[in-house]
Order: structure tokens, then sequence, then C-alpha cells
């Protein structure tokens, strides 16, 4: 089993800046990619950016290009998502997700709360 811990939510000012991160601890297999999802109020949730472990390759949803950062501390297997000219519409719930272990498993963490309001 994958326990998978978030950190770092809060409340921002528009313009303002926030670093998520999630650890991940337990019986973990191998981990092939890593990720952070968010849902709002009323929506589905959604990707907002990944990276896999074998060749760090990261994909970004389009509406947090250029403003978000994803990146990963494999040695303490820790996510990270640095979310910097935060807006409105960036609040939500933020997940961390794993895929892990030869049957690709998914993983999620428990949320972490984001609101980006003046």
């Amino acid at each position: 089993q994958v326990q998978l811990v978030e950190s770092g939510g809060g409340l921002a000012q528009p313009g303002g800046s926030l670093r998520l991160a999630c650890t991940a601890s337990g019986n973990i297999p191998s981990i092939y990619v890593m990720g952070w999802y968010r849902q709002a109020p009323g929506a589905q949730r959604e990707l907002v950016a990944n990276i896999a472990t074998d060749d760090d390759n990261i994909n970004y949803a389009g509406s947090v290009k250029g403003r978000f950062t994803i990146s990963r501390d494999s040695a303490k297997n820790t996510l990270y998502l640095q979310m910097n000219n935060l807006k409105p519409e960036d609040t939500a719930v933020y997940y961390c997700n794993v895929v892990a272990g030869v049957s690709l498993r998914l993983y999620w963490g428990q949320g972490t709360q984001v609101t980006v309001s003046s």
C-alpha cells in the first residue's frame, strides 16, 4: 500500500504563490507517473500536471502552463507543485496521484484546499 500525504494548501491572493508537496510512504512499488489533479466545486476532477519518473517527461494543463511548475525529489519520494500568479479560478481541492506497481494502480492523496481570493 502507498500512502500519499499532501501539504501546503491554503489561502492566497490573486497573483500570489503557493507550493504544494506530496510525500509517498508505505510499501512503495515502482512509481511510473506522479501528478497533481484538482477539483473545483461542481466540476470534474482534472489533471493539473504530471511527470513520468523514467524520463521526467512533464505535461501541464493549458490553464496552468507558464504559471505552475511540477517537480519531484525521488530520494524523498516527494512531489511538488509550485503555483505562481494564482487566479481565483485556481481555487479547488488539489490531489496528489501516483501510478505504481506492475498493475499500474492509481493511488490518491486526501486532498488539500487551495483558495485564491482577495
